[in-house]
């Protein structure tokens, strides 16, 4: 057997090592399902008196084989579902023996791991920070499908298991150890298979308290008033997260609510029949595809020049301690490095710092962290108005207005005070580096690093090489977005670069639209349907309408600059309209919405008025379409003009950046989902109705031709 090690001791234990040979971690597949039902045919015939489960891993288990999930289709979903079935016969055998089946956890338990931890009778687990608990098979589209639904309903009842599994968070080991997932915590290794032999010893007969005749579901049936109410609304609380287009959280609770009205058995195969049919819907492969295979390579720094050693930075500069400042700075010091923070005076700085301060104090009263390692945090962010502070900096990001003359001062000013070695970042989210850079002396160490707001939440950084970026820069700006927590991607330079380029068309579209006279209710309502957190008109009123209208001004007198032009776009007069009614945005109170104050925001009645047209109005279907078509068409662009290189990246970049819709898998993958051929149809009729814009691009026509997939 090669993924589990099959040992009995001198106290007549038999112990399940769980070793999958030639590999770093254990997995969930044929050749585990095999060994296990191996195992369990073996210690039928055995003379026993318990079982230990253990690991000789660094973590317990890995999960499920994500390889077989990914190829799982209608046609071999049989397998699949025999695969599943096996392993949970495997484990009803064990939970069913009335002998004591004890698992020894370290490190991270997820998924199928856990599933395997909840068929044995007690749970001890090594009270460490890297020891957690939990099901992430959600946020890759599935459900626990070896007995974790049936197991965890039955367990911790059906109101508290459902965030346990709908969200698919990780759980510390001490959150576990209360809720009951987990039976008992040791503080060292050595101390987990001493206690195990104890329990067995004290524990000869056992068996499960949902095999026992009389047992109560906890928190009660279904027949309770409370728990009646709490699974009618369920339902409309997933869907208002998902809006309908992640199907594995309403599964799950199906499989849930089903369950408990069946015996386990039956209860099982409802879970089995499910899990496979969520491993066939492309919503899953478009999930795996990117937040699994195109993430792992993105942490792998598969995009990182790999002739460069890793290097930690230890202090970096942030110049402008504005909201974006400010929260680069707090990602920073969050992670141990410290900081100086200038601004023009030293109580703007100041002001900045406090936003560290406030979010640190949330942190505190929610007993995340305590107020020693508050202060700790907060005494890495040094102050400061005056550029000579920069000494020593390794890394100095600035974070001004987007004013090219303004970017040029600070950057000259700075410079005189950092070594040769220093690298110089733009957070500029659309003026191009390779301009920027020329106000450096060592343009081989500019680079640009796009934050997204507010820093502390968004997880993605944008980086951008310049035209004389190295790849030394490069490294080390890869290198110092991962060891801040950041999800780094990497673009070469281009106005707008990848993110900031494909959103402004997300924006453009639906301000035309409103130009069109389609109501501007239908636009904001089809978006948060297609999967948008946030609808073109509101987001444009939070970047501001006036930052629209200069961005476009600056982009056209660059243009003349270089002799070039760019077409007018519809949603251009629609701005200038807007702005003649003073609504420039959330900042002034007033645009595409209204802000009374004390109250919720609603669309102002005057879109109507100046914008409305009954002949216009279309089906929501076509208005989503728009608006996801729209920023994979210029995806495409950005790939045909190497701008972005790698597919992940784009995917990635997209979701975490930009929030588009997770279901597609981002914005390439959301071509594979609607397939090559139909997405070009579809787009042609688009440009024949509303413009050029929606033209296929000449890549997705090779593509096409050549029979690939982005």
């Amino acid at each position: 057997m090669n993924a589990i090690i099959y040992q009995k001791d001198s106290n007549k234990i038999v112990h399940f090592i769980l070793d999958k040979s030639d590999a770093s971690a254990n997995l969930m597949d044929e050749e585990f399902c095999r060994d296990l039902a191996q195992c369990v045919s073996k210690l039928m015939q055995d003379d026993f008196i318990g079982v230990i489960i253990r690991s000789a891993k660094v973590a317990f288990f890995a999960g499920g084989d994500i390889d077989l999930l990914y190829k799982t289709q209608q046609e071999n979903a049989e397998q699949l579902f025999a695969m599943v079935e096996s392993i949970k016969q495997s484990l009803r055998q064990l939970e069913t023996m009335s002998k004591p089946v004890v698992v020894c956890i370290q490190g991270a338990v997820l998924g199928g791991g856990m599933e395997i931890a909840l068929a044995a009778d007690y749970r001890i687990a090594l009270n460490r920070k890297s020891t957690v608990v939990g099901f992430p098979e959600v946020t890759l589209g599935l459900l626990p499908g070896a007995g974790g639904v049936i197991r965890t309903t039955r367990m911790l009842g059906l109101k508290k298991a459902m965030p346990v599994l709908t969200e698919g968070k990780n759980i510390k080991v001490k959150a576990a150890l209360e809720l009951g997932l987990v039976d008992s915590l040791v503080d060292e290794e050595s101390e987990l298979l001493p206690l195990a032999i104890e329990w067995i010893n004290n524990h000869p007969r056992v068996s499960k308290s949902w095999d026992e005749k009389g047992f109560q579901l906890p928190g009660g049936n279904l027949n309770k008033p409370n728990i009646a109410q709490v699974v009618m609304i369920a339902p409309a609380i997933l869907k208002q997260k998902t809006a309908g287009l992640l199907p594995a959280p309403e599964k799950i609770l199906a499989a849930m609510v089903e369950g408990v009205q069946v015996d386990f058995d039956t209860a099982s195969q409802i879970e089995s029949r499910y899990f496979v049919e969520l491993a066939c819907s492309q919503v899953s492969k478009n999930l795996i595809n990117t937040f699994w295979y195109q993430l792992n390579q993105i942490k792998a720094s598969t995009s990182r020049p790999a002739n460069c050693p890793e290097q930690a930075i230890n202090k970096v500069g942030v110049l402008g301690a504005g909201m974006m400042g400010a929260g680069i700075a707090y990602a920073c010091a969050n992670k141990g490095i410290s900081v100086v923070l200038k601004d023009i005076s030293l109580e703007a700085a100041e002001k900045g710092k406090q936003y560290s301060e406030r979010l640190l104090s949330k942190k505190v009263s929610h007993g995340r962290i305590s107020e020693q390692k508050q202060r700790e945090i907060l005494s890495l962010i040094q102050t400061s108005a005056s550029a000579t502070d920069l000494k020593g900096c390794e890394l100095v990001i600035e974070a001004v207005f987007e004013n090219r003359d303004l970017k040029t001062q600070v950057t000259q000013e700075a410079e005189q005070y950092l070594s040769d070695e220093t690298i110089f970042a733009s957070n500029t989210s659309t003026l191009p580096i390779s301009g920027l850079a020329r106000a450096a002396k060592k343009t081989e160490n500019f680079i640009g690093l796009h934050f997204f707001s507010p820093v502390d939440k968004m997880p993605l950084v944008e980086i951008i090489k310049g035209e004389k970026t190295s790849t030394t820069a490069l490294a080390k700006s890869y290198d110092f977005v991962q060891q801040i927590g950041k999800i780094p991607i990497v673009v070469n330079d281009s106005r707008g670069f990848f993110t900031s380029r494909v959103f402004a068309t997300f924006v453009k579209e639906g301000i035309a639209m409103l130009g069109e006279g389609i109501a501007a209710e239908s636009i904001e309502n089809a978006a948060s349907l297609a999967g948008f957190p946030v609808g073109p008109l509101a987001v444009s009123d939070e970047v501001s309408l006036t930052l629209i209208d200069k961005i476009r001004k600056q982009t056209e007198k660059d243009c003349r600059a270089e002799g070039s032009s760019i077409p007018p776009h519809p949603a251009d007069k629609v701005v200038d309209q807007m702005m003649g009614f003073n609504r420039q945005g959330k900042l002034s109170g007033a645009g595409f919405y209204d802000y009374p104050e004390g109250q919720v925001k609603h669309l102002w009645s005057g879109l109507k008025q100046h914008f409305y047209k009954a002949e216009a109005q279309t089906e929501l279907q076509a208005i989503k379409d728009r608006l996801l078509y729209i920023m994979a068409l210029e995806s495409i662009r950005c790939m045909q003009e190497s701008v972005i290189e790698s597919s992940g990246d784009a995917n990635i970049g997209s979701i975490f950046g930009i929030g588009y819709p997770a279901w597609t898998g981002g914005v390439l993958q959301f071509i594979n989902h609607v397939g090559l051929e139909a997405f070009a149809a579809r787009a042609e009729r688009f440009s024949i109705q509303f413009g050029s814009r929606f033209e296929p691009p000449e890549l997705l026509k090779e593509k096409l031709k050549n029979g690939e997939c982005f």
